[in-house]
């Protein structure tokens, strides 16, 4: 099934929430604007007793899958943002914008594995949120909450930050190019050379020289498929060959247009980890000093080590840690 690559990794949340249904219970603001006829949920997260506070924004671009951003599991919740936004708090309001035609708040274990929602009607992903998962849109409608919000009077507009994790990065490096705005960029464990190099270098890293398992091969012939039909939207084998084909156009080609502070954050151990060596060896060439990076050395795509066998240990958990590491680069001086 050709789904979108990786997840984020979801923290089970230490506060008790019960019998709460809306995100207000859940210490959010609840917004809503229109794009295009289709209804968009924001959520804001702000430092208690500042939500009317003047700061400027943070807007986080989550990963793939079309996941409710508040799921609950019996009197506690799963955490909407990877990282605790505690630090974050202090200087900005923290906004996250939903999935398409995918419910706010929900109970995991109504959930398929990896929190994916499913129509409980049909069974399947629904029709509504395939058709929108694309680059475009994202970027189009991130456009637009941004214009919504920033006419808001709690809103700072001296400043705007937008990160982007796995497949957000590039939805944030495309806005940064086309959102004038946006005064600094954080790309975090994205794919440079785009989404087809990573599927490869994730199949590349488990395949063997059999029939069966030469799964790096198998992606050509399924890039091929795609870019002779790179229109197509049939979302029956997982994510339609459109949103591939737009997700696989390398994101190196926005990045390098920008002169905003751009923060390159990623594990050395994830798959994509060369592609960012050679993003940053290729703007070390052209003289882009706007650029910083950050490689967590023997980390893996969601800033987890490694075990002994290759696998994430969960055990040991960073995502706090590259969080206020960007709060700590957004307040550097400017190169």
């Amino acid at each position: 099934m050709k789904t979108s690559l990786y997840l984020l990794i979801l923290i089970l949340a230490t506060q008790v929430f019960a019998q709460k249904n809306k995100p207000e219970d859940f210490g959010f603001r609840h917004l809503t604007t229109t794009f295009k006829g289709d209804n968009i949920d924001i959520l804001i997260k702000s430092k208690k007793g500042e939500e009317l506070k003047r700061k400027p924004i943070f807007l986080f671009c989550q990963g793939s899958l079309p996941q409710p951003l508040i799921k609950k599991d019996g009197d506690k919740t799963y955490s909407v943002f990877p990282f605790k936004t505690d630090s974050l708090e202090i200087d900005y309001h923290i906004v996250i914008i939903s999935k398409p035609f995918v419910p706010l708040v929900v109970e995991a274990k109504t959930l398929e594995r990896n929190f994916v929602y499913q129509d409980p009607e049909t069974g399947k992903i629904p029709k509504e949120y395939s058709n929108r998962n694309i680059l475009d849109y994202y970027v189009e409608r991130n456009l637009k909450v941004i214009d919504y919000l920033e006419k808001l009077p709690y809103i700072d507009n001296s400043k705007l930050i937008v990160a982007g994790h796995s497949e957000g990065s590039t939805i944030a490096a495309k806005l940064a190019v086309k959102c004038k705005k946006i005064t600094h960029l954080i790309y975090s464990s994205g794919c440079p050379l785009g989404r087809i190099m990573a599927m490869i270098s994730q199949d590349r890293a488990t395949e063997s020289d059999t029939d069966s398992k030469r799964y790096g091969e198998s992606e050509f012939d399924y890039w091929e498929q795609v870019v002779n039909d790179k229109s197509n939207m049939d979302d029956t084998n997982g994510d339609t060959f459109k949103a591939t084909y737009d997700f696989s156009i390398p994101p190196i080609h926005y990045l390098e247009k920008l002169t905003i502070p751009v923060l390159v954050s990623y594990g050395t151990k994830d798959w994509s980890a060369p592609y960012n060596d050679y993003l940053r060896v290729e703007m070390i060439r052209q003289k882009k000093r706007n650029f910083t990076y950050k490689a967590y050395i023997g980390l893996e795509h969601n800033f987890f080590p490694l075990t002994t066998t290759g696998q994430p240990n969960f055990d040991i958990f960073n995502w706090d840690n590259v969080a206020n590491d960007w709060g700590k680069w957004i307040k550097l001086p400017k190169k």
